[in-house]
């Protein structure tokens, strides 16, 4: 008996919390969004603290457009493309959650320049020194 209760509400709990898979999409769209604006915002930001290193900013520039490719050639090799409806339908969820982990990497990762490394760091490279 006791379990049935457990049971039951654990279904209305769920339904009234229930989303719309449109909503779902949505939602994850937009943390898709919101991560990849701050990719933005950062690449931008070491545009212009590293502007008089051309030498970066031209690897930089690079590098990002190489890492696009590479983003996209992991989403397709963790989603090969199959007939319709073959990953479900929560593959719009699934693949754009993988979109925005991947950028959420990206940004970490560049944030290393803006962060700046340590003194006496010798593999820094172009990652300038804290002041």
């Amino acid at each position: 008996m006791k379990r049935i209760v457990v049971v039951l509400f654990t279904l209305i709990v769920k339904s009234a919390f229930a989303q719309t898979q449109a909503d779902m999409n949505h939602q994850v769209y937009a943390e898709y969004q919101k991560a990849d604006n701050e990719l933005n915002e950062v690449y931008k930001q070491l545009l212009v603290e590293y502007k008089t290193d051309t030498v970066y900013i031209n690897n930089l520039k690079a590098s990002q457009r190489i890492w696009i490719n590479f983003r996209d050639a992991e989403l397709h090799m963790k989603y090969p493309e199959r007939e319709a409806g073959y990953y479900g339908s929560l593959h719009p969820i699934c693949s754009t959650s993988y979109l925005a982990e991947l950028t959420k990497e990206r940004t970490k990762k560049l944030r290393e320049w803006l962060a700046g490394a340590e003194e006496g760091d010798i593999c820094s490279g172009s990652v300038r020194i804290k002041e």
